[in-house]
């Protein structure tokens, strides 16, 4: 459902020249699976997301989501897609109901559908006791889950969850983890990008792992700790970024 392939994003900087945030970055998502993007803030995470999103033009590199490139048919990548940040962004104005269906008309779903929807969003979700809730009236955790049924109300293929449990308590953390897994069931593919380890351990398929715009690795849990001959995942990701930045250091040197 998703493919990157030799995916560059670069800017022009007066003083450094040309900046890269995303250098030469492959990878696929399939239906049913929840793919990590693990690195520290600053890694390329959100440039990447923003470019699936169509938010941002890739450099180089061809992105197609749901048989659709980015470039070229960026309103059809939109339909097929949901994305949610750790910025709820809730209209303080408006109730829990009236938010999730006036993203629904945003998406262009016919009335009869849309009632469906919401019905089926709430009661999956757990969320008739925000039903009429205004905005400005609930909870951090009440926002997230406004802020899932939004993203799905279209029931897009493909989900993209960037830092999605920033900010967030432990429990409502673990709750919308709990909700993103539920997810997968139902054949979504889904990017999950985060910095916290343990979150891609409880929750991830599959992995990459990236710093400064590159991938370093990328595979199973099971697979990355049988390459690199680490079973530890946070002593594995701080060695790769240990090595990457020793390798740039005397490249830097040899200039």
């Amino acid at each position: 459902m998703i493919t990157v392939e030799h995916l560059s994003k670069h800017f022009e900087d007066l003083k450094r020249g040309r900046v890269y945030a995303l250098k030469d970055v492959s990878f696929d998502v399939q239906p049913g699976e929840i793919f990590g993007l693990l690195g520290p803030n600053g890694a390329g995470k959100t440039t990447a997301l923003r470019i699936l999103s169509t938010v941002l033009k890739p450099s180089e590199g061809e992105v197609v989501v749901s048989g659709f490139n980015v470039v070229t048919h960026p309103t059809e990548v939109r339909q097929n897609i949901g994305f949610m940040s750790g910025n709820t962004g809730i209209y303080d104005r408006m109730t829990g109901w009236e938010l999730v269906q006036y993203f629904g008309r945003l998406y262009g779903l016919p009335e009869d559908l849309l009632q469906h929807r919401l019905h089926e969003v709430f009661d999956t979700l757990q969320m008739n006791d925000v039903r009429d809730v205004l905005g400005s009236k609930m909870s951090t955790g009440m926002k997230q889950k406004v802020s899932i049924a939004r993203t799905i109300i279209h029931d897009p293929p493909v989900l993209i969850f960037d830092e999605p449990t920033s900010g967030l308590d432990v429990l409502v953390a673990r709750a919308l983890l709990e909700a993103i897994n539920s997810l997968r069931t139902q054949g979504k593919s889904i990017i999950f990008s985060t910095h916290i380890m343990r979150e891609v351990e409880k929750l991830c398929d599959r992995i990459a792992i990236i710093h400064k715009g590159q991938i370093l690795a990328m595979g199973t849990r099971e697979e990355l700790a049988e390459e690199h001959q680490q079973p530890d995942m946070e002593e594995l990701f701080f060695d790769l970024i240990k090595e990457f930045e020793t390798k740039q250091k005397e490249l830097n040197q040899k200039v």
